[in-house]
């Protein structure tokens, strides 16, 4: 699985993508994250390396230029097409990170770590994107969540860490991705009224702190009374589902 984010402010992924699991993936040659700078494709002639304008027809903030996109992604396509003399076909998702994208969920992270071997993600700043970007360029937008937030790059590290962990091997221990939140999609309603879709309640020793208890159930050993309360807690079947 390759990534490849766009965006002007390349620096902002070292930290989180170089710890722990994400690090480590990268290491064992399970992912690779290509990181492009989006001012090394603005106009040459531009000693600023401009990216951004003003709107048109007026209007606050400023608009990511669609001309170093087109370049940046157009350059990444062919990287990724050379790349396919060595391997397979390769197959190419294009995400535009956007407040009035659809929602990302885990059903769409499953999707792409099944369908896609490349995805490249365009990182949106400023007041937005010029809207060719998202008719002309991107595959889809997506958000993740429904509020706005200074730019992309956040969005792009949650499609990143979410699709990652799904890769074969790159998780230490496989039951993580059997038994998850979010692994059934339906939709439960809990008492308090709202919407029920997580993994049952975990704890770990010590067994009573400040009169805090563990559940008597989960010290007992029965595991099929065990898994009864997990699917319990979790709003599930027997089954798990």
């Amino acid at each position: 699985m390759n990534f490849h984010l766009v965006t002007i402010f390349p620096d902002i992924f070292d930290s989180y993508f170089g710890e722990s699991i994400l690090g480590r993936a990268q290491k064992d040659g399970k992912v690779k994250i290509n990181i492009y700078n989006l001012r090394d494709y603005a106009d040459s002639t531009d000693k600023r390396r401009t990216v951004d304008d003003t709107p048109y027809g007026g209007g606050p903030g400023m608009v990511m230029m669609v001309e170093p996109i087109f370049k940046c992604v157009k350059d990444i396509k062919l990287k990724i097409e050379r790349q396919e003399k060595a391997d397979n076909k390769k197959k190419v998702l294009i995400l535009l990170t956007s407040a009035k994208g659809k929602i990302y969920n885990q059903k769409k992270a499953e999707i792409i770590k099944n369908n896609y071997t490349d995805v490249i993600i365009i990182c949106g700043r400023y007041e937005g994107v010029d809207e060719r970007v998202a008719e002309f360029i991107a595959d889809e937008e997506i958000s993740i969540g429904e509020y706005v937030l200074t730019g992309g790059e956040i969005p792009a590290m949650v499609v990143v860490d979410s699709v990652t962990r799904l890769v074969e091997g790159v998780l230490g221990n496989k039951e993580s991705l059997v038994s998850e939140s979010y692994k059934c999609f339906e939709e439960r309603i809990s008492e308090k009224g709202v919407v029920v879709k997580f993994d049952y309640p975990v704890y770990t020793k010590p067994a009573e702190f400040n009169g805090w208890k563990v559940p008597d159930v989960l010290l007992s050993g029965n595991h099929q009374e065990i898994m009864k309360w997990r699917n319990l807690k979790s709003g599930l079947n027997e089954e798990g589902c």
